[in-house]
């Protein structure tokens, strides 16, 4: 049977070391956050995944979601596990009080969405999609409409998603067919089918907000051309309760690889009365703030696999006794010696370990800027974490999700053939963790954004709130000689960076093709290298806290060992990646279609 216990000693480390929540509660309505406070909802948000979510994880994949005369039923166990989420507040923890939420910051929640991902990602999905229809909803809808659906968003009795795409259009949203009709009364008339609509239809709550990208009658052909509409699935009365059925309704649900206790649904809407959310034509402005969200979020997806398949394999290798070390025997009371006195072991373990502490400093990094970008008294401040934010949320994205594919990998290698059996646990990791590789955008997408977008924006300006703090950290740590190890790879690393952006952005200009056959080996670089940023800013926290006897020595120790496999086993990786970079556009596009 799979285990899971909260990384919680990691995560203060986290967020008193890297982050520093004295910062976080000194902004404006942050005030209560303080490290007591944190710590204590973080305790309680581990007892909930570790009890109440974990528990459902595997037989919620084995039973899946039943679909009958349109409804969708969720798997034993999971109404109750709901009912217990939102009763104790969780769904609107880091959502505005105005709504009733408890008005804490992200990067509270990003911790908590992390223990959720490990403990049950298919019951997070649910909870996940209408935090981001709020999102979306309290930055772009009307007073009249945020009054009348965030309540019920906030406190979970209402559920929301995103619909965005189309059988016949995938990521390419400019060609939707989904028609919005005004009605004459202030509202409009929805007709259109949407795909792989995450949590479109459910048990676990008495409505579901669907926001919906639609063309109006005069909308201009593609992208800017698309409105947004919130459309319920049962509309609401002037009391706020339920009333009659709108005009949308499940067609099926898929059956997938992974993630099976999330309903994956076919949604219908057939003059459906739905609202407009922001401007008409700007839709994808608004749905944006969805997808940016989501994209973070499922890099937090990526985060939560690796830990929790780390976790497994770790516990298999000190249980599974099988063949004797190569420096002697370390169990002579044994038949053999557990399988982590191996090096390929160490080594599988090590890599998962690595990937998933690292991630999560920069992971919780990314969403305390979130925070500064929205709470920041100075304008200046305020727009420089969003830049920051708005950079590294396709790394975000793309590399949390690869590590956490990989890192389940692990673990299913690490169990050997029990880690290919379904009773194990692990293989679950695997086929879960698959589709956050694709959803939200594939990573080749990700990549995309990062070379075409983000890159270029603003002259570059994003890319210096990334290298100009890396490169002072560099030189600050060059002065120290107890960082030498540490900070010279990391120094090469970022060099080669800097190298492949030039050239990146030199070919790019000349011939677009250059930038797109660069971009996923360029993302994966510079994702490699913001890890090994965060890891030299733990081995040095850790360092010093060794010199000064402060804190669990065996902990902070292990923190260093990690950064130093960190550093010398897998940052490497940046010197191919390079050279794979400087090959060029050829080597992909001088084949003929024909010949493939």
């Amino acid at each position: 049977m799979p285990i899971y216990k909260a990384p919680l000693e990691d995560v203060r480390f986290v967020l008193d070391e890297i982050v520093g929540l004295d910062k976080l509660s000194a902004l404006p309505g942050y005030e209560e956050a303080t490290p007591e406070l944190v710590g204590q909802v973080l305790e309680e948000g581990a007892k909930l995944c570790e009890e109440v979510l974990f528990p459902l994880n595997q037989s919620g994949d084995g039973e899946g979601c039943h679909f009958e005369n349109g409804v969708v039923h969720t798997p034993k166990g999971f109404k109750e596990a709901y009912a217990t989420y939102i009763e104790a507040g969780w769904q609107g923890l880091a959502c505005d009080p105005a709504y009733g939420g408890q008005g804490l910051p992200k990067l509270v929640n990003t911790m908590l969405e992390e223990f959720i991902c490990s403990a049950n990602l298919s019951f997070g999905m649910y909870p996940g999609l209408s935090l981001g229809a709020y999102n979306a909803l309290a930055m772009y809808g009307s007073d009249e409409l945020k009054q009348r659906f965030l309540p019920k968003l906030v406190d979970g009795t209402w559920s929301g998603t995103m619909c965005l795409t189309e059988p016949h259009c995938g990521t390419d949203l400019g060609i939707i067919r989904t028609k919005a009709v005004p009605d004459g009364e202030g509202s409009y008339k929805i007709t259109g089918t949407k795909i792989f609509i995450s949590a479109g239809e459910h048990d676990l709550t008495e409505n579901i907000l669907h926001l919906v990208l639609a063309r109006l009658p005069d909308a201009p052909a593609g992208t800017r051309g698309i409105s947004l509409f919130l459309v319920p699935k049962f509309l609401d009365r002037a009391d706020g309760s339920v009333g009659p059925r709108n005009g949308v309704a499940c067609g099926s649900i898929e059956h997938k690889m992974g993630i099976k206790a999330s309903s994956t649904c076919v949604m219908n809407f057939e003059d459906a009365t739905g609202w407009l959310v922001g401007e008409p034509h700007k839709g994808m402005r608004a749905m944006f703030v969805m997808m940016n969200a989501a994209r973070l979020a499922v890099g937090i997806q990526g985060l939560g696999l690796a830990e929790v398949s780390y976790q497994n394999a770790v516990n298999y290798a000190r249980e599974r006794l099988q063949g004797r070390s190569l420096s002697g025997v370390k169990a002579p009371d044994k038949p053999a010696d557990p399988i982590i006195v191996h090096p390929d072991v160490r080594r599988n373990l090590l890599t998962a370990r690595a990937y998933a502490e690292g991630a999560r400093a920069l992971g919780a990094l990314v969403a305390y800027n979130l925070d500064v970008a929205e709470k920041h008294p100075d304008t200046r401040t305020r727009r420089d974490a969003d830049e920051f934010v708005q950079l590294m949320t396709p790394i975000v994205k793309a590399l949390f999700t690869d590590i956490g594919f990989e890192s389940a990998n692990i673990a299913v290698q690490v169990h050997g053939g029990h880690g290919f059996v379904w009773e194990t646990g692990v293989e679950q990791y695997v086929r879960d963790a698959r589709i956050c590789q694709i959803y939200e955008g594939t990573n080749g997408i990700q990549a995309l954004d990062l070379v075409g977008r983000k890159l270029p924006q603003d002259m570059g300006r994003l890319l210096r709130h990334f290298f100009h703090p890396v490169g002072r950290d560099i030189e600050a740590a060059m002065q120290k000689d107890e960082l030498g190890e540490f900070v010279m790879p990391l120094a090469k690393a970022f060099a080669k960076l800097q190298q492949a952006t030039a050239l990146i952005a030199q070919k790019g200009l000349k011939d677009p093709e250059e930038a797109g056959a660069a971009a996923s080996d360029y993302l994966r670089l510079f994702g490699l290298v913001a890890l090994g940023w965060m890891w030299l800013s733990m081995v040095e926290k850790a360092q010093a806290k060794l010199a000064a006897g402060d804190g669990d020595a065996a902990f902070l120790e292990a923190k260093v060992k990690t950064a130093r496999f960190y550093m010398t086993k897998l940052l490497p990786q940046v010197n191919s990646l390079f050279i794979a970079i400087t090959a060029g556009a050829k080597p992909l596009m001088e084949m003929d279609e024909a010949a493939f």
